[in-house]
């Protein structure tokens, strides 16, 4: 069986135009240390990173990173890429917990798993194409004939700019759509009106279809039980990562509230991450992003997990590397979606630097049985 001969690690660098960012955009967890509330400029990511392991029958397995591309690629050339050599990559279980185990002391989180996560990726790829079927097929098959995926695009904007776009995407088939909240604590009563004033705008533009909104971290557990009561009445799917990723007892004490569901996990880490954070009961919604939470072979023990602990698996972003997991688990019923726009934030680089991504058509995703 072929063995890994080579790895390859290249940065993209977007180097065209980018969107303004304006102020209130979306808030973050920097939010707590700027001077004004939403600036997401320092969380925009414009380089993106590409593995390649090389086998020595000439197949090409290909990962990716998104998050700090620089560091994951120094990870990979220096750490990771000499326990790869000579490896047979359709022993991905054990490629994986010898990068895990030998990288321990400084890799079980943040850059270390990313990197992680990026060959793993790659890895799969490879044994894909040496079995000549598609990574579903591989984790288990269909358990839906598409995939249902939510429009991840609306920012906090003018109301009428944001009613024009929902309601765009809901005569385009898509039945959910998630925004992002502007404003924060240092915002006071005023912001909390203004971040219902986003709701509620969706909501009239989209009566029919669920709407989900991001905090990404810029709350805290106060301001979120005072948000939660306002939003209440919106019949919101879910409202995501209101708290840094690290308070999992604040993530449990706002489901606890069963006001509106609350999702996270966005930037945990592992299966034991998720085992810890289920055991709290802190998710209604688990989200791990699979090129950063330890690649597909993580991503599937989380699904499983989720599946017996009737947690719903709903992976962050969309991309090429989460819908074969979403495809073949019964947790993951819809998955996230970025359409194609200009360059602004980083989500949408993938559809710029990779050929192939799936394109949504009336709501949905497929995935080709071939390949």
């Amino acid at each position: 069986m072929p063995r890994i001969k080579d790895v390859r690690t290249t940065i993209y660098e977007w180097v065209g135009p980018v969107a303004p960012m304006p102020p209130h955009f979306c808030t973050t967890a920097s939010d707590l240390v700027a001077d004004v509330t939403g600036s997401i400029a320092s969380f925009r990511f414009l380089g993106w990173l590409v593995v390649e392991l090389e086998l020595d029958d000439g197949t090409i397995g290909i990962g990716n990173s998104a998050l700090a591309p620089h560091a994951v690629k120094t990870t990979i050339d220096t750490y990771l890429k000499p326990l790869l050599i000579g490896t047979d990559p359709l022993d991905s279980e054990y490629i994986w917990q010898s990068m895990y185990r030998r990288t321990l002391p400084f890799g079980r989180k943040g850059i270390g798993m990313t990197a992680i996560s990026a060959v793993d990726l790659a890895v799969w790829d490879a044994k894909g194409k040496l079995l000549k079927q598609p990574v579903f097929k591989l984790l288990g098959g269909r358990t839906k004939p598409k995939i249902p995926v939510y429009a991840s695009r609306l920012y906090s904007q003018p109301l009428d700019t944001l009613y024009s776009e929902a309601k765009a995407y809901a005569e385009e088939g898509f039945k959910a759509v998630k925004l992002r909240f502007g404003w924060g604590p240092k915002d006071g009563l005023e912001g909390m009106h203004k971040n219902v004033d986003l709701v509620r705008t969706t909501r009239e533009a989209v009566d029919t279809v669920d709407i989900m909104a991001d905090c990404y971290m810029g709350w805290n557990v106060e301001y979120a039980k005072r948000m939660l009561r306002l939003l209440a009445p919106f019949n919101m799917r879910w409202v995501e990562e209101p708290v840094v990723a690290d308070d999992l007892y604040g993530y449990a004490e706002l489901r606890a509230l069963n006001l509106v569901n609350i999702s996270g996990g966005e930037h945990e880490y592992t299966l034991a991450g998720f085992r810890d954070a289920l055991a709290l009961k802190a998710f209604d919604i688990a989200q791990p992003d699979i090129n950063r939470v330890g690649g597909i072979t993580a991503a599937k023990k989380i699904a499983d997990l989720c599946e017996a602990n009737d947690i719903l698996f709903i992976p962050h972003a969309g991309q090429m590397h989460n819908y074969p997991v979403t495809m073949s688990s019964y947790a993951a019923p819809i998955s996230e979606y970025f359409p194609k726009v200009p360059v602004e934030v980083g989500n949408e680089l993938f559809w710029y630097i990779f050929d192939g991504e799936p394109v949504a058509r009336d709501g949905f995703i497929d995935l080709d049985d071939g390949k």
